[in-house]
């Protein structure tokens, strides 16, 4: 009898097919959730971590900063009068759209050459090729037949497409004929220069065409036909135009110019145009960043098909930042007039022949606040006609032998290096060294006189100061002693000169700036002269610090330019809000004692008051207190005339500061190659001195009177009355380097 097989299942299957089950759904949903759990995190990075990066990359494509003409920041002297001004004028633009071809481009060239009066002399030769292939594509494509161009992709192997273009454009070139590139009419060189604009810029960033000598016409007619001229538009443009023809102030390159080639990439690499005015020199390149200004924004809103559908302004820009000097041009003005006058004065007297610049610089010892700085130097133009150009950038690119102004610093190094103290004396006599080589101070050929050290400041000893080097070398003088210094006795020396400013940089916040010569000396003798400023040679504004610091108290300040940094001014009658008020910088305070300081500041006050001072005939009767020292450098000529190579001549120097007892000014003043007669010559550095500090107080209590003060708050726009205006494309007198 057949088994009967139960339909029912085993309990223990059912209960591990259930098993499996729950495992398996169990297994989905963790899948599920880890799926899940990434995207939610990848979600997040890319939200948290990467959004500002993803939205930067929307922002590169969509948004431009476009070439639109803002004003470049305003220069203000210190009391608010403009030194260098904007002057608006017409300009015509040109933007060029991503999918323009080149024959559209062309064709609105000329319509627009039809409109304008277009300058040619930018068209380059290889402009004038482009041009005539353009026109002529048939007559180029003959030039280079397709059989040579094969011959030369296979004259080697794996050459890249790049290479076998390059080469065809240059066999095109090389046989476009000079009688070909004739037949260009004046009319085809005209559309030639307006079309090498037009393709000279960026897609979608506005391109000047013309924007000197737009006349009101050529602004009218192309504004009645923009329509007619896709890309085209009239604007207003800025022209920088000056006051005053300061070169330290600086020059900005044109849109005709633009930017440098020097400077290409780096001005390119911060969003940049081509044409854009740059500040070229001195303070306008210093301080770029400050007065360019912002560029407007705009963000342009494309179809599929790449064709701008609309264009959203994001950022209108702005003007640059107004700046404010430290320089009081009216000041500034008289000195130049003195420095002229006197240049001339010695230039035409006796022994005159080599003497051709001059310099001055004066400024608060207190802040390093520059308030004038004159150069002047006498060249002739091609016709042999002499005149006089501006130098003023010569007070820190050029150096000179100083002479005994530098004996403060001689002096206060001596007491650093206690080879003197306070008081101590001297004898000053004549003195013999080894090789029979006699030296002596001026005023004491042949005698012994014993003097301290205010003396030997006062009636301006070598001697002392020759005794100062040698004890710091650890030598007494006898009668015919060699010259052996230690090694560090030099360097010694000028550290101690270092801490006041010679043979350093000043920090001026102006580039170019030297910091002299120093040279090596051939002989152990020259150390002995650079104790007396006849070595080494120092920058004009070297000098200026050097008093600067005696002045203040052993404090050595940066000097500078720049005061203030003020937003525009909204009315063009008070200047805008302060940005910044740019404080003094100390670079170092000298390792002298108060009392060594003193002693020193209490020396320069009898050069100009005690009974035996070298500048008393000149400042003995001021009505205010000052003090100073007086310099002759014997030097040899090596300036500019090179058949004069060798002449000896001496260099006239002056360092001061006044009033004595709470100094506001310290000044400096250089005559180089003042005279090659050196037995005879007028002190014009010393007459300098007192003319332009007389003209100071004179002003200072002028400008009380006025009420005109330099205010960091509230200060008001004072316009210059002067008519004629130097602007950005007007030469200047220069100066021959």
């Amino acid at each position: 009898m057949r088994k009967q097989i139960s339909n029912k299942r085993d309990p223990k299957a059912k209960a591990k097919q259930k098993s499996s089950l729950s495992f398996r759904m169990n297994v989905l949903f963790f899948s599920i959730f880890i799926l899940f759990s990434l995207l939610i995190i990848r979600l997040g990075y890319l939200q948290i971590v990467k959004g500002e990066d993803y939205v930067r990359a929307i922002e590169r494509t969509e948004e431009i900063r476009v070439n639109t003409s803002v004003a470049r920041g305003r220069i203000y002297d210190r009391y608010g009068r403009i030194l260098v001004d904007n002057q608006p004028e017409n300009a015509i633009t040109y933007t060029k759209l991503p999918k323009v071809k080149s024959e559209e481009m062309l064709g609105i060239a000329e319509k627009l050459a039809q409109l304008i009066d277009m300058p040619t002399k930018k068209v380059t030769y290889r402009d004038k090729q482009d041009f005539w292939i353009l026109k002529n594509p048939n007559e180029a494509a003959e030039k280079v037949t397709t059989e040579e161009m094969t011959d030369f992709r296979n004259s080697k192997e794996n050459m890249e497409e790049k290479e076998v273009n390059a080469e065809y454009d240059r066999r095109v070139r090389e046989r476009i004929t000079e009688q070909e590139l004739a037949q260009l009419t004046p009319t085809d060189l005209e559309v030639l220069a307006i079309y090498r604009e037009m393709t000279s810029g960026y897609d979608l960033s506005p391109q000047i065409i013309k924007s000197e000598n737009v006349t009101d016409q050529e602004f009218a007619l192309v504004s009645e036909l923009l329509s007619e001229l896709p890309g085209v538009n009239t604007t207003t443009d800025w022209k920088r135009v000056r006051h005053v023809s300061l070169a330290i102030l600086g020059r900005t390159s044109t849109p005709s110019k633009g930017i440098p080639k020097s400077k290409l990439n780096y001005y390119l690499a911060r969003e940049y145009s081509r044409n854009d005015r740059v500040g070229e020199s001195y303070f306008e390149a210093q301080y770029e960043e400050l007065l360019q200004g912002e560029k407007s924004v705009v963000k342009n809103v494309t179809d599929k098909a790449g064709n701008v559908m609309e264009t959203v302004t994001t950022f209108e820009g702005e003007p640059g930042k107004d700046l404010v000097t430290t320089l009081d041009i009216e000041l500034q003005q008289e000195a130049e007039r003195v420095i002229e006058e006197t240049l001339l004065k010695a230039k035409a007297g006796s022994g005159g022949g080599l003497v051709d610049r001059a310099f001055y610089v004066m400024m608060n010892p207190n802040t390093g606040e520059i308030l004038s700085m004159v150069g002047k130097k006498i060249e002739y133009d091609d016709s042999g006609k002499r005149y006089i150009a501006d130098y003023s950038y010569g007070t820190f690119t050029t150096a000179y032998e100083a002479g005994s102004v530098v004996k403060g610093a001689t002096v206060l190094t001596g007491y650093r290096e206690n080879a003197i103290s306070v008081g101590t004396t001297q004898l000053d006599e004549p003195i013999i060294l080894g090789g029979g080589l006699k030296k002596s101070s001026i005023f004491n050929r042949h005698g012994r006189i014993m003097m301290n050290d205010l003396q030997a400041l006062e009636r301006s000893s070598n001697i002392y100061m020759f005794k100062i080097a040698l004890k710091m070398g650890g030598l007494s003088y006898y009668p015919y002693m060699g010259l052996k210094f230690p090694s560090d006795t030099l360097q010694r020396l000028r550290n101690g000169y270092a801490q006041l400013g010679l043979g350093v940089p000043t920090g001026i916040d102006l580039p170019g700036e030297t910091t002299g010569i120093q040279n090596n000396p051939d002989s152990q003798g020259k150390i002995l002269d650079i104790a007396i400023g006849q070595f080494d040679t120092y920058t004009p504004l070297q000098l200026a610090q050097y008093v600067s610091t005696i002045a203040n108290g052993g404090y050595r300040v940066q000097p500078r330019i720049l005061k203030e940094i003020r937003d525009p001014s909204k009315d063009g009658q008070v200047m805008g809000p302060l940005v910044e008020e740019i404080k003094p910088n100390i670079l170092n305070k000298i390792d002298n004692t108060e009392a060594e300081i003193n002693q020193v500041r209490e020396g320069f006050r009898r050069v100009y008051t005690g009974s035996k001072g070298s500048a008393r005939h000149v400042f003995g009767d001021t009505p205010y207190t000052a003090a100073g020292k007086t310099g002759t450098a014997e030097v040899v000529y090596y300036g500019p005339q090179r058949n004069r190579y060798g002449t000896n001549t001496i260099n006239l120097v002056h360092v001061g500061f006044a009033p004595f007892e709470n100094p506001e000014v310290a000044y400096a003043v250089i005559l180089p190659w003042a005279s090659t007669n050196l037995n005879s010559y007028t002190g014009h550095t010393n007459f300098i001195a007192r003319d332009m500090l007389d003209y100071y107080f004179e002003l200072k209590n002028k400008h009380q009177a006025e009420g005109l003060i330099d205010s960091s708050t509230t200060q008001r726009i004072i316009r210059p009355t002067d008519s004629e205006l130097l602007d950005e494309e007007q030469e200047i007198d220069t100066v021959n380097e």
